[in-house]
């Protein structure tokens, strides 16, 4: 478990490896500035971290991450909406070239949905974040009525993508650069048993393994 102590000596010992020697990596990072192409939208889930699961160097990835790797819509500009400022950011000021909504197996904020389907606590937060997806649980439940709670819980969590990757084309400055052709939008899922990596393919309407 990762106890402050130890997170103290993880610290000391990323300055020894990267401050200590002649890194030039985090010196040109911060005199040239940040210039990534990909945006993750990831879960917060500690088992599930984007630059571990890609191989990815410091200021290659910009990287949101939220309960279930969820993408809101457009919505009116009032309450705090950090996921979509976030977006904005990469998208508008950083100007990515791809948006990827990495969801994975066994994502405890879509097994919360299926569970409560939003009703036992009103007053969650967590029910109410799930809601953005709650037309994902509704397929689910009715093209797998009859099938066990992990193919359910399976088919949920990829359907879940690809609500976000409908959503993000609620946000004009998104949509306008995905039809110029400046900017591509991914679903991917990633299976923490398997070790597998699938993408999702519109004209097939289904995951594939990469």
């Amino acid at each position: 478990m990762s106890t402050p102590s130890l997170l103290i000596a993880g610290f000391a010992r990323f300055r020894r490896n990267h401050f200590s020697r002649e890194d030039v990596l985090y010196r040109n990072l911060v005199e040239q500035g940040q210039t990534p192409k990909v945006m993750i939208v990831g879960c917060c889930d500690s088992r599930v971290d984007p630059a571990l699961i890609f191989d990815c160097a410091p200021g290659d990835l910009f990287v949101i991450r939220n309960v279930a790797n969820l993408v809101p819509p457009a919505e009116d500009r009032a309450g705090h909406h950090g996921t979509t400022a976030a977006l904005e950011y990469g998208v508008c000021n950083l100007a990515v070239e791809h948006i990827v909504v990495l969801g994975h197996a066994h994502c405890g904020g879509i097994h919360n949905l299926l569970q409560t389907a939003g009703r036992d606590n009103p007053n969650s937060y967590i029910d109410d974040w799930m809601s953005l997806v709650e037309a994902a649980r509704l397929q689910v439940m009715t093209d797998f009525s009859d099938a066990s709670d992990e193919v359910r819980q399976r088919e949920c969590e990829q359907r879940a993508i690809v609500v976000s990757l409908q959503n993000l084309l609620s946000f004009s400055w998104i949509a306008e650069r995905v039809a110029s052709g400046t900017l591509a939008l991914h679903g991917w899922y990633f299976d923490i048993e398997s070790g597998q990596l699938l993408a999702y393919q519109a004209d097939r309407e289904k995951f594939i393994s990469l």
